[in-house]
């Protein structure tokens, strides 16, 4: 039996999303049910719309248009420039979806791509962005990051801080909870009986013994060799230059680097715009696009959908894995 469908927030109505939404259904059809939450009035000109009242509508809906759960914002938008009074709004969109997904009219939670800065100057949102709010609403207080493609699973253990505060942030609690919680997930929503995940070094060369740097056998190791002891597939700490290309990938399933470019890198440059951004260790499936709300593209049309599709396509996947393991 197919899962519910999947809830699409609107995201930033001044910059791609809503043309996003548009070209999503156009591409998907009928084929993967999901529906947006927004004002219809946002979408792009002569978009087939059908408004619905209730999610599991969508499951019809789909096949005649893009099935939208209307909630209205105050006043029009304009591509390219975020309103004030639609900060609230994209706020809302966000709690509206988690509540569905927690009730189980929804599969899972794609993310339409939100500005920050537009958020905190319209509601004065008090949160870093969109994942750290998912956490708050879903009561959780540690949750990964992972990037996703065809060709790759990585994790950045740390996120949006300096270089130079990685080693510091790079503490043996955090690495234990990435590590379960990538070893957790890859199970539960990937389908992944036995899974086994690479260790980046943060060091080049991993340290090499300590003799570039001690990070890896003062904090890395002890980490890793507990995890194996418990019976977690880990490899690692590798070199990190020497783990991303394909032979080497075909040896896990998934990767977890120190820090943000070290894991951004290589997906970037496997699969630019097909990459996927998924959210681990929450109690509901999280998706959403690999960019932001382009205000210099917003309106014109030519916008790639290609991250979303992916996005709406692994929600759906990891749905079916989810649904599967629970029986």
């Amino acid at each position: 039996m197919r899962p519910a469908p999947i809830a699409l927030t609107c995201g930033e109505p001044a910059g791609i999303g809503p043309e996003l939404a548009a070209k999503a259904w156009a591409e998907l059809g009928a084929a993967l049910p999901f529906f947006l939450i927004g004002d219809p009035a946002h979408l792009p000109a002569r978009t087939p719309v059908v408004e619905i009242s209730d999610p599991s509508e969508a499951l019809r809906a789909v096949a005649k248009g893009l099935p939208v759960l209307p909630h209205p914002f105050d006043g029009p938008a304009e591509p390219g420039v975020p309103q004030p009074a639609h900060a609230q709004g994209v706020i809302d969109v966000i709690a509206r979806a988690v509540d569905l997904v927690q009730g189980g009219e929804a599969s899972a939670v794609c993310t339409g791509p939100i500005n920050k800065k537009a958020l905190k100057d319209g509601a004065d949102f008090a949160y870093p962005g969109h994942t750290e709010y998912l956490a708050a609403l879903a009561g959780v207080d540690r949750v990964v990051m992972m990037l996703a493609c065809d060709q790759l699973k990585v994790v950045p253990a740390t996120i949006h801080i300096p270089v130079a505060e990685v080693p510091a942030a790079l503490t043996r609690a955090l690495l234990y909870d990435t590590f379960r919680i990538t070893h957790d997930a890859l199970i539960r929503d990937f389908g992944v009986e036995s899974p086994r995940i690479a260790v980046a070094g943060l060091n080049p060369h991993a340290g090499e013994g300590g003799s570039i740097g001690h990070e890896e056998l003062d904090t890395l190791v002890p980490v890793v060799e507990a995890l194996k002891a418990e019976g977690m597939g880990l490899l690692g700490p590798l070199s990190a230059d020497t783990m991303f290309h394909a032979a080497a990938r075909s040896r896990y399933d998934a990767a977890v680097a120190m820090y943000h470019d070290q894991a951004l890198i290589p997906i970037k440059t496997l699969d630019f715009s097909g990459g996927v951004n998924v959210t681990l260790g929450l109690p509901f499936i999280r998706t959403s696009p690999d960019h932001g709300t382009a205000f210099d593209l917003a309106g014109q049309g030519r916008a790639d959908a290609t991250s979303l599709i992916e996005a709406l396509k692994m929600a759906d996947r990891m749905a079916h894995a989810r649904a599967a393991a629970a029986g």
